[in-house]
């Protein structure tokens, strides 16, 4: 393995604990965070018990951590030979991989006790089946062998909201499955545009994402029809689960409509990286605040606007 055979590079402490803090892809986890949250503000119909809500996101963000730290340490070959990633930790020689394994487990570990501990079984299994799932069917399986990874995969970034809604709950009704098949449906035109972005990195290194394998006009066809999908599914916690009411309706309606105006610039310029570009920032923003329109419409002083 490349990073086991470099010699560490940190010169101080402060350094050190960079580096491992690199190995977790912070940037990815508050997103992960705000639908979990958002999970758990619908699952207690606003009431939520503030203690619950922070140990549930400390949890949760230990098992993405980890999830992204053993994803390093499984993709440090592809890392090494892309530009874009050759600085980080363990191909720079910062951490070793056999370190970086010890810190993914012990973060794995932290994060399953404290959720079985503080919260449920059911909350800890589902944190841990998503650390699992990451790494054994999308990281191993899909992402170097179908340009279909992203698609399959995306159910692992879908987990979080579970985990929420079992904290608050101890089981899983309609509406966290519904949540779940929300974020696994944007998941394909948020990440597919990315790839149209560093397209040429994922050709490099012989990773079969769509744009590579299919070219940009497919995968820009595809992100328009599952855009079209995730708008039209966001509807249905209004109805026919009347899980929200018509502040979550204001906020779906303008978020996605401006989704599908992104999706449809993209349609018409499949080879622009500036296009996909700000297709990407958008779809982010679109679950940020979708996620937001979640928690505003559970607050008790909304509670009379949902439809029945």
């Amino acid at each position: 393995m490349i990073g086991s055979s470099i010699s560490p590079r940190n010169e101080n402490f402060g350094q050190v604990v960079q580096s491992y803090y690199q190995l977790t892809k912070p940037r990815i986890i508050p997103l992960l965070l705000i639908t979990t949250a958002a999970s758990m503000f619908i699952a207690s119909e606003g009431n939520i018990d503030p203690f619950l809500l922070i140990i549930t996101l400390l949890g949760g963000t230990l098992a993405a951590a980890s999830a992204q730290t053993f994803n390093c340490v499984y993709d440090q070959d592809i890392d090494y030979d892309m530009k874009r990633t050759r600085k980080r930790p363990i191909p720079s020689g910062k951490v070793q991989s056999n370190h970086a394994i010890i810190f993914g487990a012990i973060l794995g570990i932290l994060s399953f006790s404290l959720l079985a501990i503080w919260v449920n079984m059911l909350s800890a299994l589902l944190a841990i089946s998503g650390i699992i799932f990451y790494m054994l069917i999308y990281t191993h399986w899909l992402k170097r062998h179908t340009t279909q990874n992203i698609v399959i995969g995306g159910a692992a970034g879908a987990i979080p909201p579970l985990v929420g809604w079992a904290a608050v709950t101890g089981d899983l009704s309609w509406s966290a499955w519904a949540i779940f098949m929300l974020i696994f449906l944007w998941t394909p035109p948020h990440f597919w545009a990315l790839a149209l972005m560093i397209s040429d990195d994922y050709a490099e290194v012989g990773v079969p994402m769509l744009p590579v394998i299919e070219g940009a006009s497919h995968t820009v066809k595809q992100i328009w029809v599952y855009t079209l999908i995730t708008v039209a599914f966001s509807f249905i916690l209004i109805y026919p689960l009347h899980s929200l009411g018509l502040v979550y309706l204001g906020f779906a309606t303008m978020l996605g409509i401006s989704f599908i105006v992104k999706a449809w610039q993209l349609l018409q310029q499949p080879e622009d990286k500036d296009t996909a570009k700000s297709m990407f920032k958008y779809s982010i923003l679109y679950m940020m605040l979708l996620c937001t329109g979640i928690v505003i419409d559970t607050l008790p002083n909304f509670h009379q606007l949902i439809p029945n």
